[in-house]
């Protein structure tokens, strides 16, 4: 099974998206950190990989989407309580990040989602398990 996850995303400014984040709360693993790239901590084994778009691109047979113009992404992360999805959604936007969506209740699911400053979309939600309604399934959650 997977050890660790490291979601790579292009950035067009390192220092205002390493500063973007930082607002949010997340910190950086410096051993992988240098002026092309950062390593975000998201969680214990969960990293996301800031690439300025140049570096980006050397690992790649293809061009670089544009995240403002088109997504093929959502990254999602979950929090452990309503609050949380309100604070961290309320700080990237005070940060800098847009607003994409009207916030979800479903009553045992919460989320809000953004942009942050590279156009790339994030939701953060919290879901209380225990409150799962038997009828949910993958098309009834998703809105």
């Amino acid at each position: 099974m997977v050890q660790q996850i490291f979601v790579n995303l292009p950035v067009k400014d390192l220092e205002k998206t390493k500063a973007f984040f930082a607002h949010l709360g997340f910190t950086f693993n410096e051993q992988f950190t240098n002026e092309a790239a950062a390593c975000m901590i998201i969680g214990e084994n969960i990293f996301a990989m800031l690439l300025v778009e140049p570096f980006f691109k050397s690992f790649l047979n293809k061009e670089v989407g544009d995240a403002t113009k088109s997504a093929q992404v959502i990254n999602a992360l979950a929090v452990d309580s309503r609050s949380k999805v309100d604070d961290l959604a309320n700080r990237a936007l005070e940060a800098g990040g847009t607003f994409t969506k009207e916030p979800q209740d479903h009553g045992w699911m919460y989320g809000r989602s953004f942009a942050d400053i590279n156009g790339h979309q994030w939701e953060i939600l919290y879901m209380d398990a225990s409150a799962i309604p038997e009828d949910v399934n993958a098309d009834t959650a998703k809105n």
